[in-house]
């Protein structure tokens, strides 16, 4: 079965299925294993359900990276090749959102078990601590609310990959997107930090800031160059 976006597929090979990967793979041999070095010190063997603090610190920069690396491989495979759809037809966005979800609850369940493993270690008075965390929870609620009501969530995982209707669509200026057309990575894993402070927990805190970084070498790496492609295409066309 052929995708809705065979002409853009037409124009497209393995040169674009690389285009920032290089930069990707660089960052990402900085940005992990830096995370690594401050967080591992802080560990204490303290055991967190099957595994202690440290084994689950490691385990979530590994599935953060994972993560990330995946969403590379699914969208340049779909964008440049369709494989998806060739392979799976309509259940092609199906299939991916049971991949992509559970590596978002993997990310903030690992994230809350070392946080609880290192509870009030940031050192910060505790009033402080849980006033940011809940208007920073407040905020990426809000983000939330906005992807689901405005933006989606086939959109938001990529849908505009795999149906011409996705391109087709205005860009969306309501609830929070009418700070940053990049909320959902601007404002949306505010909700990380704000589960770290809540916790006051160090280790949370560095992975937290780890997983907001490296979202927006995703952005710029990944998704930015597949836009400007799909887009550009859409554009010519009209």
């Amino acid at each position: 079965m052929m995708t809705e976006l065979s002409h853009v597929h037409d124009c497209l090979g393995w040169a674009h299925f690389f285009k920032g990967q290089l930069e990707h793979l660089l960052l990402a041999l900085l940005l992990a294993p830096g995370t690594l070095c401050l967080v591992m010190p802080l560990t204490t063997g303290q055991r967190i359900g099957p595994m202690t603090d440290r084994e689950a610190a490691a385990l979530l920069v590994a599935v953060v990276v994972a993560h990330q690396v995946t969403v590379w491989l699914v969208w340049r495979l779909q964008l440049c090749f369709g494989l998806l759809s060739r392979l799976l037809g309509k259940a092609d966005l199906v299939v991916w959102g049971v991949i992509f979800f559970p590596f978002l609850a993997a990310r903030v369940g690992l994230l809350a078990g070392v946080g609880l493993s290192d509870y009030g270690a940031l050192g910060l008075p505790r009033s402080l601590e849980i006033g940011l965390g809940v208007l920073l929870l407040l905020l990426a609620a809000y983000t939330l609310y906005s992807v689901l009501r405005h933006f989606g969530l086939v959109r938001a995982m990529g849908g505009d990959h795999f149906r011409e209707r996705y391109l087709d669509m205005d860009l969306v200026r309501d609830g929070i997107f009418r700070y940053s057309e990049d909320a959902m990575y601007t404002f949306g894993f505010a909700g990380l930090w704000a589960l770290a402070l809540l916790l006051g927990s160090r280790m949370a805190l560095i992975l937290a800031l780890f997983q907001h970084a490296y979202i927006w070498v995703h952005l710029y790496c990944t998704e930015r160059p597949d836009l400007e492609v799909l887009y550009q295409d859409r554009q010519g066309a009209e």
